[in-house]
């Protein structure tokens, strides 16, 4: 299981905190807002400002949240974000990739930096990593909607290219251009999915120790509480028995 979704999986085992579902909020109000500047504000015909709304719903966003950051996109007097990404090494040698939307580029380069340099890190130049990834889609849903099988057939007539099942659930990867479609159709044929996103997958994976990866969920935590950092993927690899120990910490 790649970091990013290891890192999840630990969060998950401690307790979701309101706070952290406010924090999450904000950040799938901030890319809905920017995905609705960036074209029409109708989800029909903006393909960026659908995959965004999906996620929000995937996470259960109420409503009332998801149209106030449309409608927040056409206020003149509004906030401008770009979007930045930055790549680095964590401890351990393992890459790291931080997307973020920000209205301020020094604020946000300099607490990322501040953040790799705590944890034993380095920033590097934009692509010094990603090239280790690839960028799809990905569309999760509980283990509940179905079996292993009734998934595969579903994703398959989807247009997905892969499925991982576990007893924790069912992780649908597909190209990043027909994310959208994809989470239509299965959504239509499985229900509402746990989370729908475009993500950086890494092409292989780097195992780690104990204290590395206790190392590496502590840089992973500080990105993802800057209100600036919206996505954070590693390639780092825990097991089983690491994963229990860390979350019970």
């Amino acid at each position: 299981m790649a970091g990013h979704s290891q890192f999840k999986n630990i969060m998950h085992k401690k307790g979701a905190a309101d706070a952290r579902r406010s924090k999450l909020f904000s950040k799938l109000a901030r890319e809905i807002t920017v995905a609705a500047k960036m074209g029409q504000p109708d989800p029909k015909f903006n393909s960026r400002l659908r995959l965004a709304v999906q996620g929000a719903r995937a996470e259960n966003m109420p409503k009332d949240n998801i149209e106030r950051a449309i409608k927040k996109a056409q206020a003149a007097d509004g906030d401008n974000f770009e979007e930045v990404r930055y790549e680095g090494y964590g401890p351990g040698g393992v890459a790291v990739i931080v997307e973020s939307l920000t209205d301020n580029r020094n604020r946000t380069a300099s607490a990322v930096r501040a953040a790799f340099t705590k944890h034993g890190g380095a920033l590097g130049e934009t692509g010094s990593v990603s090239f280790m990834f690839d960028r799809v889609g990905e569309i999760t849903f509980a283990a509940k909607v179905g079996s292993d099988d009734k998934v595969m057939e579903a994703a398959i007539e989807a247009g997905a290219d892969d499925v991982q099942s576990s007893e924790d659930g069912h992780i649908v990867t597909c190209a990043f251009e027909a994310t959208g479609e994809v989470a239509e159709a299965l959504t239509a044929a499985l229900g509402e999915p746990e989370g729908v996103k475009i993500v950086w997958k890494p092409q292989n994976l780097v195992p780690v120790d104990d204290d590395k990866g206790a190392t590496l969920l502590k840089l992973i935590a500080q990105l993802e509480d800057d209100d600036d950092v919206q996505n954070v993927f590693s390639n780092f690899e825990l097991s089983d028995e690491q994963i229990a120990k860390l979350a019970a910490a």
